[in-house]
Parts: C-alpha cells; sequence; structure tokens
C-alpha cells in the first residue's frame, strides 16, 4: 500500500480575481503518477459544478439584436459580457437576481442586487455604459451546473421576455502537471507528480483538490458496491446515442464570424454546428440577408477550422 501524500507548495489570488494553486504528491510508485495526473485533470476540468447567469430579462427587449436607448453597447454585447460574470454560489437551486440603474453610469457587476446565497467574484466586471438619464433594467437567472450548456438547454422557463445565455460552468479553468523520478539512497525509485491549478476564482485550488478526489472515491465505491449512479447510467445511454460527428454541439460563436454573417444564422435559429450542417449551400443562400460572401465566408471557415466540407 502507498504511503503517498500531497502537499500544498504555493496558493495565491491573481489578476480579476483567479487563483491559482501548485500541490505535489510524493512517494507514487513507477507509473502511477501519469495515472493519477489525467484522472485529476479530467475531473477537475469536467466534474466540479459551478454557477453560471442561464438567462436575462431586459426591460423594453425583445430579442438578442435590439438596442436599448440611451445604453452604448447592444443587447448581444451586454449579453455576452455578463457571460464574464463569476460566481460563487451556496446553494444549488435557480436563483433570481435585478439590475436596476439610472444613467448616466457605468454598470458592472457589483451593481446586480442578488440573493444572500450568491457572491459576484469579479465585481468590477465592465456590463454596459448609459450615457442619457434611461433606467437600465435587467433580471438575471442562476443556475448550478457542470462543464458548457448550450443557450436552451438549462432555463426551463419558456417565457418569451427572457434571452438565453451559453453557460460555462466550470469552476477550473486550467491544470497543468509533471512528474519527476526520485531516487533514494538505496536507489529505489518513486514518482512526485506536481500539479497546477487555475480557478475562476469561485473556488480555491485547494477546495477543487478536494472536491475532485472525493468524486473520485465516491465514483469508485459505487463500482465496489456494484451499484452505479442512476445519472452514470443515464450518460451512458446519451453516449450511445450521440452522433458521430464530434462538432455538432459547438456553438457558431466559437468561428468568429463577421457580424452580418453571425447575426443571419441567429435569426434562422441556427446556434450550433449541428444546425449549420442541416443545410445545404442552396438553402443557406436563400436565408434574409444572407448573400453568396457571407456563404461562401462559412464554408471557408468550417473547412478551415473543423475540416467540414459542405457538399
Amino acid at each position: 500500500m502507498n504511503n503517498f501524500y500531497i502537499k500544498c507548495l504555493k496558493s495565491e489570488k491573481i489578476e480579476s480575481g483567479s487563483m491559482y494553486g501548485q500541490f505535489v504528491i510524493k512517494s507514487l510508485h513507477p507509473g502511477q503518477g501519469i495515472t493519477v495526473g489525467n484522472l485529476l485533470r479530467r475531473v477537475l476540468l469536467s466534474d466540479l459544478k459551478g454557477t453560471a447567469i442561464t438567462a436575462v430579462r431586459i426591460a423594453g427587449v425583445r430579442d438578442e439584436f435590439s438596442t436599448i436607448p440611451g445604453v452604448r453597447e447592444d443587447v448581444l454585447e451586454i449579453l455576452l459580457n455578463l457571460k464574464g460574470i463569476i460566481l460563487k454560489s451556496n446553494t444549488k437551486d435557480t436563483e433570481f437576481g435585478r439590475l436596476k440603474i439610472k444613467g448616466p453610469a457605468v454598470v458592472t457587476a457589483s451593481s446586480i442586487e442578488l440573493p444572500s446565497s450568491l457572491e459576484v467574484i469579479n465585481p468590477n466586471h465592465y456590463i454596459a455604459t448609459i450615457s442619457t438619464s434611461n433606467v437600465l433594467e435587467i433580471e438575471l437567472n442562476f443556475e448550478h451546473g457542470t462543464g458548457y450548456k448550450l443557450a436552451g438547454q438549462t432555463f426551463c422557463n419558456k417565457s418569451q421576455d427572457y434571452l438565453q445565455i451559453d453557460a460555462i460552468f466550470m469552476p477550473v479553468q486550467k491544470v497543468d502537471f509533471k512528474i519527476e523520478n526520485v531516487y533514494d539512497n538505496s536507489n529505489y525509485l518513486t514518482e512526485r507528480l506536481f500539479l497546477d491549478i487555475w480557478t475562476n476564482g469561485s473556488i480555491s485550488p485547494e477546495d477543487a483538490i478536494y472536491s475532485g478526489s472525493k468524486f473520485i472515491i465516491d465514483l469508485f465505491n459505487s463500482l465496489l458496491e456494484n451499484k452505479l449512479p442512476q445519472e452514470i447510467n443515464d450518460s451512458k445511454n446519451e453516449t450511445i446515442s450521440t452522433p458521430k460527428n464530434l462538432h455538432t454541439n459547438i456553438a457558431i460563436e466559437e468561428l468568429h464570424l463577421s457580424v452580418r454573417a453571425y447575426n443571419c444564422l441567429k435569426r434562422a435559429q441556427i446556434n450550433t454546428i449541428g444546425d449549420l450542417l442541416k443545410y445545404s449551400p442552396e438553402k443557406l443562400q436563400e436565408l434574409k440577408n444572407f448573400g453568396r460572401k457571407s456563404a461562401d465566408e462559412v464554408f471557408t471557415t468550417l473547412k478551415n477550422k473543423l475540416g467540414i466540407v459542405l457538399k
């Protein structure tokens, strides 16, 4: 049995409320470093829960292509700015917040009225600028989840007043690891595993390591008891029915198209690569205000970035 242990070498805050931590796990047998490192890295990046804004309702606005009188940014820019707000939550329930401010003013995340269970990690995060005496009023929906969810997959309220936002729940932003060989006086070989963890500030690197380790322990305990949780069985069934095309769930924002081409696709409810692949080149050019130049841009981007050729 291993007598390995973990030690925190460094823990500090960096810009915009983010946090960084470095850890070392010692006394691993040869070959165990890569196994433990890969397992922790995958769990930390994909299985830890976080809180994010998933939908907003802006007074006087019906869709994301609108403009707000007296506000410098259009609605789409405001939605993108709201995605950058980092939240820490003490509950797993759906929560609501409110922002109401009269101009002229610079609106930041600190202007949002939140329930006691929520905290903004980056209160100076920019949202919008009101250049006149108009009032900007926004209601925000906060959800708890894992991974990355496309707009429409989270908030259950189908009210047309709410605008859906792609949500990034992942509290851990990056994980690196390296392995060193250690020889003792009797030339016995062991390994040291160094882990570098960056979080968005909603969780400390120490808590991330603890939560990730607990997730792994609970997972393997369920295997030992031969009682797989229902959600794992469900995910297995979903995996079987997942389309072979790995690009289908990628949001079209990742293509970085021009504003004209992007707006035309969004108006046609084309939100992902999977939606886009349902259209032939001829059908794409039939979209309103979507001409030959925009079509060529989409074809070239798909081919160069994803290796997809529309027939």
